[in-house]
């Protein structure tokens, strides 16, 4: 018998106030594998889609499935074959807006629909029948390609620069990789190397005493370490005892391929790691909103018998959701500074989908006599999805509705809980602003609070 076997659909509750729930997920169970059964269930949920329709301004999946209904034989969904449904399953990032923001059915209703979660469970019983897809698997060793390029990060990142056309071409046509999308870049000194030098917190600080466990995560470890550096030194100034922690990446790219074994392993291989600053008094930081929604949602429901993991996700908080809390409970340390030219803050979906509210836009207004925009579109990046030819066109589509509102907003900075969709909307951006302005520059929010502070 599985440990975590296919929940039974909760009991009928049309009309409750109950607040959303999701189920375990039954990745242990052969029965979640059945593809027929899948695609059954796939029916089913796209049926109620279609007679819905609310989630058409969301991912691309919607409006792809909506499209081939109305184009059907029919004009329902059984005119439409079982093999577009892939099309569907692929358009879908993850992003979790449709469950917590816009469907009424999802659990505990009795229509009892996860689209995202299917999806996932999808693309699980795809890789186990047919293998994963290699290239895309191979950009997600996050980790491995990591350490591969810190020796040699000026190399490689003069060999994937989007300038570099002949090999970006040469790359394209091997491996799929779209030649126009920006990539991200490394680094000869990761923010494990860099938090060495770190300051001491403040004995004077207003959150003198405190104590958090920094987790880096994989893309501000090797593609991003100056946010690492920013946190560290804010966390100082308020007098919070900061280290940062790096065991692995969270598996976010193997949730995304459906390798969901892998992502579990992770979850209690990480949370092994993390057990003893728990137990010590830290609490936990993340510092990226894929990451932070990863320990505190998706890994309780991946290995719902493990505590430590359970104790992790209790832990966790994002690092705007972090410096919010300390700003209501003892006030920042003075030194805050304007900003010129005001701060376009982007509401990553995977912040958005941790239930926390707009925390990072919250915290950017702690700085005195600032403009901060909140734009909440998705950036339609999505990982590897922004990335690969074959979707990389979907991505922009997505993200152009965000990146207009960007420009509008003609500030000076942009930003966004997720570095990904900061870099994506930056070249979404290009084609947005008048001829001869200026690009925005591109920061993460906690760069922003130590760009205010003068500690970068």
């Amino acid at each position: 018998m599985s440990d975590n076997p296919i929940k039974p659909p909760p009991p009928k509750t049309e009309g409750s106030l109950d607040a959303p729930m999701r189920h375990p997920i039954a990745w242990r169970d052969e029965a979640y594998y059945d593809l027929a059964a899948v695609e059954k269930e796939m029916e089913r949920v796209f049926d109620i889609c279609h007679g819905c329709r609310r989630c058409f301004n969301l991912c691309d999946s919607f409006p792809k499935l909506f499209d081939m209904v109305d184009e059907s034989p029919t004009g329902e969904l059984d005119g439409v074959p079982k093999e577009k449904y892939a099309e569907v399953a692929e358009a879908c990032t993850l992003c979790d807006m449709c469950f917590l923001t816009k469907c009424p059915y999802v659990p505990p209703h009795q229509f009892d629909l996860d689209f995202p979660h299917l999806i996932l469970r999808y693309r699980a019983a795809k890789r186990k029948a047919n293998g994963g897809e290699f290239v895309r698997e191979q950009l997600g060793r996050t980790d491995r390609n990591g350490r591969m390029a810190k020796p040699v990060a000026g190399l490689a990142n003069w060999a994937t620069a989007r300038e570099n056309t002949p090999l970006r071409g040469f790359l394209e046509a091997i491996a799929g990789i779209d030649a126009k999308a920006e990539l991200p870049l490394f680094h000869s000194k990761t923010a494990t190397d860099r938090a060495r030098t770190a300051p001491k917190a403040d004995a004077v600080g207003p959150s003198a005493g405190r104590k958090v466990a920094v987790y880096a995560t994989c893309f501000t470890e090797y593609n991003d370490p100056k946010t690492a550096e920013a946190a560290l030194a804010v966390l100082a100034k308020q007098g919070v005892e900061a280290k940062l922690v790096y065991p692995e990446c969270c598996g976010m790219p193997q949730l995304e391929s459906g390798d969901l074994a892998d992502v579990a392993g992770r979850a209690d291989r990480v949370a092994k790691v993390f057990a003893p600053y728990i137990a010590d008094g830290y609490e936990v930081v993340a510092l990226t909103a894929s990451c932070g929604l990863m320990l505190k949602f998706e890994w309780p429901l991946l290995v719902p018998e493990n505590q430590a993991v359970k104790a992790l996700a209790a832990s966790t908080r994002d690092i705007s959701e972090y410096m919010v809390g300390l700003s209501k409970a003892n006030g920042l340390a003075p030194g805050l500074t304007p900003i010129p030219g005001g701060v376009a803050i982007h509401h990553a979906c995977h912040a958005r989908a941790q239930n926390m509210g707009a925390k990072s836009a919250e915290m950017l207004r702690l700085i005195p006599d600032t403009k901060v925009d909140l734009i909440e579109r998705c950036s339609g990046h999505g990982g590897t999805f922004g990335v690969m030819k074959e979707t990389r066109p979907s991505a922009v589509k997505v993200g152009k509705p965000a990146a207009k509102q960007v420009a509008q907003k003609a500030d000076e900075t942009l930003c966004s809980d997720c570095p990904l969709a900061c870099k994506h909307l930056g070249q979404l951006l290009i084609a947005e602003l008048p001829d001869g302005s200026a690009q925005p520059a591109q920061a993460h929010p906690i760069e922003i609070i130590a760009r205010s502070y003068g500690l970068v």
